[in-house]
């Protein structure tokens, strides 16, 4: 009986020792949820929120993309024919510039004005020395009218004889003297006003004007700067105000590789399309063909007019030309499917897979590809015109995946 209750006593006895270890053990796995709960919030909250941002392009149909109906694609830029960096016919020190970029001005318009002390002074010291010198003449003209008279008297006295021949000869003497003073002083005149004609073009060289109608596209000098003509001083002294462009003159200048300048000829029609807007078509004409070639690069340089005047088009844009067949040649029939910058297929074989932007995500799709041509890779399948799709798609990007458009905000 007492061992029993002994028994019964050790059951109800609490162990402390392994109370301490169970209770640990629960906070270890409470802690483990939370924290993978925590994970899996900002995953979700975070992770989702993060975008990647890709350039896309519109599939446009094969028939009506550039380069349907071209005899050849090439690139270059737009050059102006007529453009001047504009400076002074002197040196000087700048007081004044009225021009600022982007600026539209007339042909002979203020542009700056230099210090024009020095000028100022050197043109009143001319009309000065103009004002002597007519002063002189005056005075000799009136000695000479005076000498011209006695040599009349002179005369009629030796005619009645009643001088001798020696006044007469003294009297024709003073007044041939006269005559030439008078020559001398007239060309001192002359010579006095060509200095005054001098000093006031060097006073106008102060004044910088424009040469001919165009646009400000760089401001180069600015109040308190020295400016010449040459480059002098060091990097101290200015060699222009600004430069002008006159964009009636903007022209393409394209090389196009040796190889195929049989393709071109002047008077051919043209389309153009600048880097900036891709989808906007230029439409101009071959001006002439460069008879050169350059040897570095194996192409020939070719100028095309630009029939379209606009705001946009400005020097130095990139541009893709493409040479139209000329008018009355036989265009080729409709080409099927679509056509997209080959940046945007991963190519497999005669398959390829292509990312189609869809709202805010993508749709991975698989295409059937055709042939590649210059103005893009040809998709006969599985893409319809309109659809935009990513250019270069980054090797993570999955079907669905959430993306954001680099010409959108």
């Amino acid at each position: 009986m007492s061992v029993e209750r002994s028994e019964l006593l050790k059951q109800l006895r609490i162990d402390r020792d392994e109370a301490p270890a169970r209770s640990r053990g629960r906070l270890l796995t409470v802690a483990i949820v939370v924290l993978l709960l925590v994970g899996a919030g900002l995953w979700f909250f975070v992770g989702r929120e993060v975008k990647p941002t890709v350039r896309t392009a519109v599939a446009r149909a094969a028939s009506q993309a550039p380069g349907t109906g071209s005899v050849l694609d090439a690139s270059g830029y737009v050059t102006a024919r007529r453009q001047a960096t504009v400076s002074a016919k002197i040196t000087g020190k700048v007081t004044e510039v009225t021009i600022e970029e982007g600026m539209r001005v007339k042909e002979g318009e203020i542009l700056a004005r230099l210090d024009d002390t020095e000028a100022k002074a050197a043109l009143s010291l001319a009309r000065a020395q103009l004002s002597a010198a007519r002063s002189q003449m005056a005075e000799i003209r009136a000695q000479l009218d005076q000498a011209e008279r006695d040599f009349t008297r002179q005369q009629e006295l030796l005619r009645r004889q009643l001088v001798s021949e020696q006044s007469m000869d003294a009297a024709q003497a003073q007044r041939d003297t006269l005559r030439a003073k008078l020559a001398s002083a007239e060309e001192q005149v002359r010579v006095a006003q060509e200095s005054v004609s001098v000093a006031s073009v060097q006073l106008d060289n102060t004044v910088i004007r424009a040469p001919f109608a165009g646009i400000v596209v760089a401001k180069s000098a600015q109040p308190g700067e020295m400016i010449s003509p040459i480059s002098a001083g060091g990097g101290f002294t200015r060699t222009g105000i600004g430069t002008i462009v006159d964009m009636d003159s903007l022209e393409i200048q394209v090389d196009v590789n040796e190889s195929f300048i049989n393709r071109v000829a002047p008077g051919q029609p043209v389309e153009a399309m600048l880097n900036a807007y891709p989808e906007w078509k230029i439409p101009g004409e071959v001006i002439a063909i460069i008879p050169t070639a350059d040897r570095s690069k194996a192409t020939v340089k070719v100028r095309i007019a630009v029939k379209s005047r606009d705001r946009r088009i400005v020097p130095d844009m990139g541009v893709r030309v493409s040479f139209l067949e000329p008018a009355g040649a036989r265009r080729p029939a409709s080409v099927p499917g679509v056509l997209v910058p080959a940046e945007a297929v991963r190519a497999e074989g005669k398959t390829g897979t292509v990312f189609v932007v869809a709202g805010d995500a993508v749709q991975r799709r698989s295409v059937t590809l055709g042939a590649e041509t210059p103005a893009g890779r040809q998709i006969l399948g599985g893409l319809r015109e309109g659809e935009r799709v990513v250019l270069s798609p980054p090797e993570s990007l999955r079907d669905g995946a959430a993306v954001k458009l680099a010409d959108r905000p």
